[in-house]
């Protein structure tokens, strides 16, 4: 019941997102980005926005707001202004930003490997509406926080001299990472010419790495706790559907919908971005693949499409309803209130709320 295809495609990407994080080249790209903005705050949680959704698209939400949220209150600090605005951007930014892409979110790996679509799949399907989601949750906060993001010409000023010449600290860790990342994300885009699953092309570039690397500390990055979490929810969920659970719940939703499949992918969606704010996304989606998989042994392929988008989009954008609603938000929360800067749960849901409808 265990899918390895997720299991070894998270342990190597993390693997690769590790050792390349080592070079300090995301701290750099961040900090060149900023400088561009001028130190203008409302710019500054456009850039941030932005570039929390494009990292989140091609590594994983909680690497990505590990690696954006020291640069965050680095400029909050020098702007003086209050971080929580532009921590809880980057919360939503990053989930929304993980949608589009089989390995930007936990629930789309899962997904992709039940239902057997590609990278080039998700990005065709989804990237359209994540950009016009996008874009929509950008205005909205900032007409929400504009009156909070008010600094000082001199502060402004002091953006534009930092100085990120030092970031960059191993050129040829660099050049390896850099040339490892883009030739798995080269065949993660190219598998539907050459058919090799994303766990073998990722496992690959890890093993490449692991090379120049002391494997046993790079072991020790790895989230094993998250590893560990989904062989035992696989395990969990594959006695539930060896004991006929999956299919009753299959034939409760056509039931329920009278075999509608536009009513049945409505449900989805909506159930999905609900649930999902309230339970973690990774085990409701590793629950609700199956059904789908059974309705579409029922019914056929073409009938469970729209369904399994559905998922995707209704799982990874309902984390954002609430601040436990996926695993950046919480690490974000946490970090933030070490740094003095608590953000409140129904604070965060005031915005979540509307963000998610």
């Amino acid at each position: 019941f265990v899918d390895f295809n997720v299991i070894f495609l998270l342990v190597s990407m993390m693997i690769i997102v590790n050792i390349t994080r080592r070079c300090g080249v995301f701290k750099w790209i961040a900090i060149e980005l900023l400088k561009m903005t001028k130190g203008k705050p409302l710019m500054v949680l456009i850039t941030l926005a932005f570039l929390t959704a494009v990292l989140s698209a091609f590594l994983d939400n909680v690497t990505t707001v590990i690696l954006i949220m020291p640069i965050t209150f680095v400029v909050a600090k020098q702007l003086d202004i209050n971080p929580v605005p532009l921590l809880i951007t980057e919360i939503f930014a990053s989930n929304i930003g993980g949608t589009p892409t089989l390995i930007g979110d936990p629930p789309n790996i899962i997904i992709g490997s039940a239902a057997g679509f590609s990278f080039m799949d998700f990005i065709k399907e989804l990237t359209v509406i994540c950009l016009i989601i996008m874009a929509a949750v950008v205005a909205f906060l900032y007409l929400c926080f504009r009156k909070q993001l008010v600094t000082t010409e001199e502060k402004m000023a002091s953006i534009q001299q930092i100085d990120n010449s030092k970031t960059i600290t191993d050129y040829p860790l660099l050049k390896r990472s850099m040339l490892v990342l883009g030739l798995v994300i080269l065949g993660f885009l190219t598998h539907d010419i050459t058919h090799i699953a994303t766990c073998i092309i990722a496992f690959i570039g890890a093993s490449i790495l692991l090379l120049f690397e002391n494997p046993e500390e790079t072991f020790k990055e790895v989230e094993w706790n998250t590893i560990f979490f989904f062989i035992g929810l696989f395990i969990i969920i594959g006695g539930f559907e060896a004991a006929g659970g999956i299919k009753l719940m299959a034939d409760w939703l056509l039931k329920v919908t009278a075999g509608s499949q536009q009513i049945a992918s409505y449900v989805i969606l909506w159930a999905s971005g609900i649930l999902s704010g309230i339970i973690d996304n990774i085990p409701y989606t590793a629950t609700m693949a199956p059904m789908i998989h059974e309705i579409e042994l029922e019914k056929g392929r073409e009938f469970v499409l729209p369904m399994w988008w559905c998922l995707s989009l209704g799982a990874c954008l309902g984390g954002n309803l609430t601040i436990i609603g996926a695993a950046a938000n919480v690490i974000v929360s946490e970090n933030s209130a070490k740094h003095g800067h608590v953000i409140k749960f129904l604070e965060f849901m005031k915005y979540g709320v509307i963000v998610v409808f």
